[in-house]
């Protein structure tokens, strides 16, 4: 999976920008408020002259200190810094914050389970809120953190940390009230963490309880994006003079996350899948959902951008966030995918296809995207099948 200049996974929300490209808003698909409107308070810390270091023997207890990035997936959120680009995408965490705070009657005296926990953020809210017990569960090194956390604040006696695995674990507990977590990647499914929450809910949720957030949506829009298809894809063709264009074709497979600028969009924004996570299957995730895109002026069309929403509609008023190209940016950005040709789209005119996602088969944290796509225009009649891999 590629990510664009400064687009990676430890850098700022919203970095990698190529211009202005979030004003606030929700996109017009989304009708819902992103939780409570809050004006998000800055804290700057005072910094030290001191090196963090200066102990031979703390730099031997950093976290994840003896780990590579051989074991990918947990070992990378043994990392502090993925948690502070997480925790600092206000968005994100504000949302969360103000569904918890906003809405204790759903936490009052109720056993929790944070799947995920990572720094153990959400179970403080939920213990702050009122909550009889919170469970965090969380895999990676990071658990060891939060445990510290959770004693820092003073909340041992509400909030117990257990280290593992969801899949491997035992709870204290054997039902649980309400779970809550923050599972979604990048594409919404990269990492596939969903299947871990919904692994947990099948196991532990009682009758009449509750998973936060419970509705996830994926939308698909059409991009012109000339200048940066040019020196992503198309620089493979004379590298310093050299013919390097055998790359070309792998970097075309790879989708690329990145803030996309509203004023590139060419056409309508298409709903491709709505998950309802406190009743779905896992296999659910998998699916094949046709597209109609209607172009809104003449352009030229060089890729399909994907992008989705989370709600939280248990609340005594919804609440959720968009992380479309029109509304504030957060940390998952959007996911661009090149197309092979350039399309030259009229005004009314409409791309249409389908979309086929589902995880690999040998590591089904990545995930496959089949896409087929055909134009019947004036000036363009096109029909193709590519396929992608977010890996």
């Amino acid at each position: 999976m590629g990510r664009r200049k400064g687009g990676n996974k430890n850098s700022a929300p919203g970095g990698g920008q190529k211009g202005s490209s979030s004003n606030g808003l929700l996109d017009a698909a989304t009708r819902m408020s992103i939780a409570g409107g809050e004006e998000v308070d800055e804290v700057m810390e005072e910094r030290t002259e001191s090196s963090n270091l200066d102990d031979p023997a703390e730099s031997l207890a950093l976290i994840g200190s003896d780990k590579t990035s051989a074991d990918y997936y947990f070992d990378s959120y043994s990392h502090f810094g993925i948690h502070e680009e997480m925790l600092k995408d206000v968005v994100r965490t504000k949302t969360y914050q103000n569904v918890i705070y906003q809405n204790t009657f759903l936490f009052k005296n109720k056993v929790v389970l944070d799947v995920g926990a990572g720094t153990g953020i959400l179970s403080l809210f939920c213990a702050k809120a009122g909550a009889k017990h919170v469970y965090a569960i969380e895999c990676s090194l990071m658990a060891d953190m939060a445990k510290e956390i959770v004693q820092a604040n003073g909340f041992s006696n509400v909030v117990t940390v257990l280290k593992g695995k969801v899949e491997e674990i035992e709870l204290p507990v054997t039902h649980v009230d309400v779970i809550i977590s923050e599972w979604m990647g990048y594409f919404l499914l990269f990492e596939n963490m969903l299947n871990t929450v919904l692994y947990a809910r099948d196991k532990w949720l009682i009758n009449d309880g509750i998973v936060l957030p419970d509705k996830a949506s994926l939308f698909l829009t059409a991009i012109e994006d000339a200048e940066y298809k040019e020196d992503k894809i198309e620089f493979w063709n004379n590298v310093y003079g050299f013919d390097m264009s055998c790359i070309k074709k792998q970097a075309m497979m790879e989708p690329l996350v990145d803030t996309v600028d509203q004023n590139q969009i060419v056409t309508n924004c298409q709903l491709l899948k709505t998950m309802d996570i406190s009743k779905m299957a896992p296999g659910d995730a998998s699916f094949t959902a046709p597209f109609k895109l209607v172009a809104q002026r003449n352009d030229y069309i060089h890729a399909l951008v994907a992008y989705f929403d989370v709600s939280f509609t248990k609340c005594h008023k919804m609440m959720g966030f968009s992380t479309g190209p029109r509304s504030k940016a957060t940390h998952w950005k959007q996911t661009v995918l090149y197309l092979e040709d350039v399309l030259t789209i009229c005004e009314g005119e409409a791309l249409v296809g389908s979309m086929t996602v589902e995880p690999n088969k040998k590591n089904p944290r990545d995930i496959e995207i089949m896409l087929k796509y055909s134009l019947n225009g004036q000036r363009c009649q096109v029909s193709r099948t590519q396929h992608y891999k977010m890996r």
